[in-house]
């Protein structure tokens, strides 16, 4: 299910939230003598026909980490690649935020390098010297706590903690304590390890809120799981779209917009569902930038205004990722409402980790997860 990807991603702060395809090396970036590559509105270059006249003239974009099965963006590439003409290079698509930032420095002042980011909170909070500020023409209608003022990075879309489960196979659950209930007996899979794993860690802090604790102390999320194992419910095995098919793992606790993707591809679709448990509302965004060594930087800046459109982002949508212009698109008519109805509904205030919170889990996770589960 993708594990990779999620391997940097922590749950995200409202504040801040291998071997790339070779390319021969350059004396000089591409794009770096380009007026694109400074230019920090589609305004600088005189509007968007223009933006798309340059980018159309680079021809090319350089994606990673980006696979088609994430929160729609195969979809969201062909969306992209049909309507400017623009061919889409995808490197590594299963790989993690670190990994793209380890491609950009590896590849700096070569074709092939990424021009765009989609990375996890804990990677680009630590990388923004890298990006390159771009402020989009939907950019005031981005909450500003999600968003950096010079629009070096932007939130772009996110989703919340939730059970999905195959509801031939075991009950409709409404809370993280009916998991410990014995028809769920060797049934529940965690995505990834927690200590690792980003969408793993949030399902602990979702445990925890669940059951009595809170973002600032998870202790109760790991007794939950040493519960969970205890009662033999606690099935270790990484969920996969062929676990799930097969029935190897009935209940998974991952990203509702991953669960709910999931659900689309089962041969009895009808089967799969997605809940996010009441009172334990854990909520995640993933950040998008540009490359300031981008080798295409017109065609970064035009992919990031496509992401941004009413289009891009109800293609997000329409993977059951939550576009972080939702609210803005609600008001004005222009989201698709049906995709919209239809995400997991959900009860009670988000939770969203700081960064001292992040950080004082992560540790509590380091010294205890093991022998929780061990």
């Amino acid at each position: 299910m993708a594990v990779a990807r999620t391997v940097a991603v922590l749950a995200a702060s409202a504040g801040l939230v291998g071997v790339v395809a070779c390319a021969p090396p350059e004396s000089e970036n591409a794009g770096s003598g380009s007026s694109a590559a400074v230019a920090t509105s589609a305004a600088e270059l005189g509007g968007l026909d223009k933006l798309v006249e340059a980018a159309k003239k680079e021809g090319q974009l350089n994606v990673i980490a980006l696979p088609p099965d994430w929160a729609n963006y195969g979809e969201i590439i062909k969306a992209f690649s049909s309507r400017y003409g623009i061919k889409v290079n995808s490197a590594q698509p299963d790989a993690a935020s670190q990994d793209e930032i380890n491609a950009a420095n590896q590849l700096k002042g070569q074709s092939g390098a990424p021009d765009v980011f989609d990375l996890g909170d804990a990677v680009a909070r630590a990388n923004v010297p890298m990006f390159a500020p771009y402020k989009v023409t939907t950019f005031d209608e981005i909450p500003a706590a999600l968003k950096a003022a010079d629009g070096a990075w932007v939130n772009d879309y996110g989703g919340y903690m939730s059970i999905g489960y195959d509801s031939s196979k075991v009950p409709a659950p409404q809370s993280m304590a009916d998991l410990l209930k014995p028809a769920y007996k060797g049934k529940v899979a965690l995505n990834g390890d927690p200590t690792q794993a980003g969408a793993a860690f949030s399902g602990v802090v979702m445990a925890a809120l669940g059951s009595g604790g809170s973002a600032d102390d998870i202790a109760k999320g790991v007794d939950f799981f040493a519960q969970l194992k205890d009662a033999g419910n606690f099935l270790p095995v990484d969920p996969t779209p062929a676990t799930i098919e097969s029935g190897q793992t009935p209940v998974v606790i991952d990203w509702d917009y991953l669960n709910v993707a999931q659900g689309a591809k089962l041969k009895d679709k009808a089967t799969w569902k997605t809940v996010v448990p009441q009172g334990a509302v854990v909520g995640s965004y993933y950040v998008q930038a540009i490359s300031k060594g981008a080798p295409h930087p017109a065609a970064a800046r035009l992919w990031q205004e496509f992401l941004y459109s009413d289009e891009g982002q109800n293609l997000w949508l329409a993977g059951g990722a939550r576009p972080v212009r939702a609210d803005a698109m609600d008001k004005a008519g222009t989201i698709d409402k049906t995709a919209y109805a239809s995400l997991p509904v959900t009860t009670g205030e988000p939770v969203f980790l700081t960064e001292a919170q992040t950080t004082k889990a992560k540790e509590a996770l380091t010294a205890n997860w093991a022998k929780a589960v061990g």
